[in-house]
């Protein structure tokens, strides 16, 4: 059975969606003012590993991955750049699409943008009014009152006296207290026309919390069963969907959350507002999409992912093995053979919480048994687990080739008495079962584009 660790309980637990057999999930999606950066990529990326093992365990899903196309820094960006929001966000939309499309990130089901929803949001914004959760303030904003929500700050596992100690911003714009947060904006005269919505309160636009509360209740219904974003996410955003959700329509909002941990360079958080981030486009200049993809999939989704150009050429050079394992071209799909024991332990190491680094050593040890055997048997299942995690999907020759190329300080090329040199060096290594060792001069000779050829002669070597 599937177990997910759920941020709100803090253990992981069962997986028991709401309706047998069918899954509803929402991502809290990119805010489009700029490009993608890494540690969008990881969300995206781990999110989708997540909608691929629902599906590959047999569940209907309904995957929602919003976009927020309407936010002050997108109309910040427009503004300075002298284009329309409507510009501005598509471009980045068509970009975020190219970067995600490139790493083998599937499509959601749905992609809702937030300027679609704007009735939904006003409709829960004055159901909430209407039940004193929510006031107009003197500057014609209207808010959330925090306090009059029972049950704040369990999904963050703060109490509101905790909250408000850590709390800064001050109460002069009309809140009644510096908890509580803005449910609609009211529009500011210097603010283009396209950022203004009509509103029993008057222009403006929404908050940013009450946005994903409106599209998921409206894609999804008012309870669902997972919602998923960064950890970043977790307070205030989460908290606050709770709240709105919650305060609104009663019941339970989410029954599983899941937050996926940070990317950081030089042990802190990569991102925008450091400006230490790197994004997808910059790293895909130099790497190959699909080792950005094994990069992330390497370590389990809640932990730290620790950025560095080492990491990312140990992760190609790991790819390379795994494709060096395979036989020319591309088979059609298949199915795994969850009989297997490998199989089995794939299945085990997905169904606990996601454990990738455990599925991810299983493909390695398929591929050591395929080298070893060439049994077809254990090369289909290779294909077929990788295939499972977006994987091993191209075709051999051309990656061998070079598809994995691509930073300028590449591995230099080797002398024909270097590659001699290493040849014997690996026919020791399998000579004293020494087989990780085998593997690994082999991929070494493979990133610097020697292929190695194993025969009942010996090994030959060929330049890709």
């Amino acid at each position: 059975m599937l177990r997910i660790h759920n941020t709100l309980t803090r253990r992981k637990e069962d997986f028991v969606p709401l309706e047998p057999g069918r899954v509803r999930m929402y991502v809290c999606g990119i805010t489009v003012y700029d490009h993608c950066h890494v540690g969008h990529a990881r969300m995206m990326l781990v999110f989708d590993l997540v909608a691929r093992w629902l599906r590959a365990s047999g569940y209907t899903l309904t995957y929602v991955r919003n976009i927020t196309d309407i936010d002050d820094k997108i109309i910040r960006r427009a503004v300075e750049r002298g284009e329309t929001i409507g510009a501005l966000t598509q471009r980045f939309i068509d970009a975020m699409h190219e970067d995600l499309d490139a790493l083998g990130v599937l499509r959601p089901d749905h992609e809702p943008r937030a300027t679609q929803f704007v009735p939904q949001m006003l409709d829960i914004i004055g159901l909430l009014q209407r039940k004193g959760l929510a006031y107009r303030t003197a500057d014609g904003d209207v808010d959330y009152a925090v306090r009059k929500f029972d049950g704040y700050g369990k999904l963050s596992g703060k109490s509101l006296d905790e909250l408000r100690a850590g709390e800064r911003v001050a109460v002069a714009d009309g809140k009644q207290d510096p908890l509580d947060f803005v449910l609609w904006k009211a529009a500011k005269p210097e603010e283009p026309a396209e950022a203004k919505w009509p509103s029993p309160w008057g222009e403006g636009r929404p908050g940013w919390h009450i946005e994903c509360s409106a599209m998921s209740s409206a894609l999804l219904g008012n309870t669902f069963d997972i919602h998923g974003g960064g950890a970043d996410l977790q307070f205030p955003h989460h908290e606050n969907e709770i709240a709105q959700s919650e305060g609104a329509h009663g019941g339970t909002f989410v029954r599983y959350w899941m937050h996926n941990g940070f990317v950081r360079v030089d042990d802190e958080k990569m991102s925008k507002s450091l400006g230490n981030f790197f994004t997808i486009r910059e790293v895909l200049e130099r790497y190959d999409p699909e080792v950005l993809r094994l990069f992330v999939l390497r370590a389990h989704y809640r932990s730290a992912l620790n950025y560095s150009d080492a990491a990312l050429d140990d992760a190609r050079a790991s790819l390379l093995r795994l494709y060096t394992a395979l036989s020319s071209g591309v088979p059609a799909p298949a199915a795994p053979d969850w009989t297997r024991d490998d199989g089995a332990r794939f299945r085990e190491a997905m169904d606990d919480d996601f454990n990738t680094p455990v599925a991810v050593s299983v493909l390695f040890e398929l591929a050591n048994e395929v080298n070893r055997s060439r049994d077809a048997a254990a090369e289909r299942q290779l294909r077929a687990l990788a295939g499972v995690l977006g994987l091993l999907g191209r075709d051999r020759d051309a990656v061998l080739r070079g598809g994995l190329r691509g930073r300028a300080d590449a591995s230099p090329v080797p002398s024909d008495a270097d590659i001699d040199a290493r040849v014997a060096q690996r026919a020791e290594a399998k000579k004293a079962r020494r087989f990780d060792e085998a593997d690994r001069i082999r991929a070494e000779l493979l990133a610097q584009g020697v292929v190695l050829e194993d025969g009942a002669g010996g090994t030959r070597w060929r330049r890709a």
